[in-house]
């Protein structure tokens, strides 16, 4: 016959066991969870911007007006030779196999692809082009004044005075927010002054009052 310390040693170790086989299932249910997670994420930097701002950027980028020193990339389909990266050139040209020079400044990528397109269909049967602006070098606004990064910037794309600020890293200390004006070159060498309420932009009341910015507008913030 067993010892009673024993038959109670034995009831505690079986007792513990359960326990432990009933703690290790809870933690693998709880985990499942999680794994499913990062399997749903797997291959994702980050979550896809919504439809709208796809949309807004892909419209944006097509209504480019390809200037002086932009570097377009110009793929044609199945013909890796005619397919390249071009700098347009100060004279506005970018030269391709088969069609030589033609005239980039001025135009808008789906232009530009329509006219390489054409002048490619008496040597390629039925060319796809693409056209994308990979590096906007000749579109720029400037910003000076009381901002904490003044400069000239790229203007790639649509572009208000508030975006041009926050860009330059927003206002110093004493900037006087009220007061701010925009120098915009007309036609004939002349310039237009306009002025911005920085106060009353942000109030939203007035959407008109934040200023879409155009190539070579100066902010000037006193």
């Amino acid at each position: 016959m067993k010892h009673p310390i024993s038959i109670y040693r034995s009831l505690w170790l079986g007792f513990a066991a359960a326990l432990a086989v009933a703690g290790a299932a809870q933690a693998v249910q709880k985990k499942v969870p999680e794994v499913r997670v990062a399997e749903n994420f797997a291959g994702s930097a980050r979550p896809a911007p919504p439809p709208a701002v796809v949309r807004e950027d892909r419209i944006a980028a097509r209504e480019y007006i390809i200037g002086r020193e932009d570097v377009l990339a110009i793929d044609v389909w199945r013909e890796p030779e005619i397919s390249r990266v071009e700098p347009v050139r100060p004279d506005g040209r970018i030269t391709l196999p088969l069609i030589g020079e033609v005239r980039a400044s001025g135009k808008t990528p789906s232009a530009l692809e329509r006219e390489i397109g054409q002048k490619l269909s008496d040597y390629i049967h039925d060319p796809a082009v693409t056209v994308i602006v990979q590096q906007a070098n000749s579109h720029h606004f400037n910003i000076i004044g009381d901002v904490l990064r003044p400069g000239s910037y790229s203007l790639s794309g649509p572009m208000t005075v508030l975006d041009a600020i926050a860009v330059a890293g927003g206002f110093r200390e004493f900037a006087k927010l009220t007061r701010i004006y925009v120098v915009r070159r007309k036609a004939g060498g002349a310039s237009l002054r306009i002025r911005f309420n920085y106060k009353d932009a942000v109030r939203g009341n007035q959407r008109e009052l934040n200023l879409q910015l155009k190539p070579g507008d100066t902010v000037i913030v006193p």
